[in-house]
């Protein structure tokens, strides 16, 4: 079993004008498998050592997340790794590449045309040929496995936590999925995609809750704060992680916290949340995709309390 810490919460925002904010540090539950990957990974792990594997192999890009937490994981609980990597090799490596290298995970490059086959009968086949036996985590670590850890760490914040929204980033939908099967109902979830044109992802996370016998209602993804798409950013991006991090102690990433928080303070600015309500963000790590700060004369507008 991976080792756990529950994560604090830290009150961003308390003035009476606005709705409460309140962020959840689950980037701080593990050093390194952080965030939803630790629940996401969870039972997969579980499902690996009990069917006797003694390999992992996974999917990702070169910034991946994912990896990188795959490959902590592996070594913590004594398991080999291998990383499918979208792209050809690009040397030096970049440190999420570098982290999992040196954590004991095999990297093996493949094109991208290649790479959309990852899903495919024919080229797992292939991966057990040219690798031997291992267990397989899809691209992003999302299964039924996954939701279901998702859905444990959803009655966690449930019992533990009041809140009237839950938001979160969104990359493959599938700890979209989980919590809101996992909440059973209990507030209004909101996502964030951080891929262009993320509308596709509302049909996405709707397959996966078909599987829950119960439909829910209650989430929406909004669309509007993907800064470009994924691993793509902007000044005025830059400049609210920037300032967040000095106002707030509060360290976010470019490709996913930082914009769902974006997203969260414009929203809350422009009246989109209840008044008097409680507004519950979750860090869900990935702060070792943080690309190098760049100057920017770009400002982002904030409510007035941040100012």
């Amino acid at each position: 079993m991976l080792a756990y810490s529950q994560g604090p919460l830290q009150h961003i925002l308390r003035d009476e004008s606005y709705p409460k904010l309140i962020l959840l540090r689950e980037d701080l539950n593990h050093p390194y498998v952080s965030g939803n990957k630790w629940w996401k990974l969870k039972y997969n792990l579980q499902e690996a050592v009990d069917q006797g594997h003694h390999t992992l192999l996974t999917f990702g890009g070169a910034y991946s997340n994912h990896l990188y937490a795959t490959a902590a994981a592996a070594r913590e609980l004594g398991l080999n790794a291998i990383g499918i990597i979208r792209g050809e090799e690009v040397l030096p490596l970049n440190p999420t590449l570098a982290f999992a290298q040196a954590n004991g995970m095999k990297l093996h490059f493949i094109s991208r045309a290649r790479y959309r086959d990852n899903a495919e009968d024919e080229f797992i086949r292939e991966l057990h040929d040219l690798f031997g036996d291992f267990y397989l985590i899809p691209e992003g670590g999302t299964n039924a496995l996954a939701i279901k850890g998702v859905r444990e760490w959803a009655h966690q914040i449930k019992n533990e936590v009041e809140f009237d929204y839950l938001c979160l980033p969104v990359g493959t939908g599938g700890t979209l999925a989980g919590l809101i099967a996992g909440l059973d109902g209990a507030g209004e979830v909101v996502g964030y995609s951080v891929l262009k044109n993320g509308g596709f992802l509302r049909a996405t996370v709707q397959e996966m809750l078909n599987e829950v016998p119960q439909p829910f209602r209650n989430w929406r993804i909004e669309t509007s704060y993907d800064h470009g798409g994924y691993a793509k950013t902007t000044p005025a991006l830059h400049t609210f992680i920037r300032r967040m991090k000095d106002e707030f102690a509060l360290p976010l990433d470019a490709v996913y916290t930082g914009k769902m928080m974006f997203g969260i303070l414009d929203m809350l600015k422009a009246g989109k949340f209840k008044p008097g309500s409680t507004v519950l963000a979750l860090h869900t790590g990935g702060l070792q995709g943080n690309y190098p700060n760049k100057s920017s004369k770009t400002s982002f507008s904030f409510p007035n309390p941040f100012t």
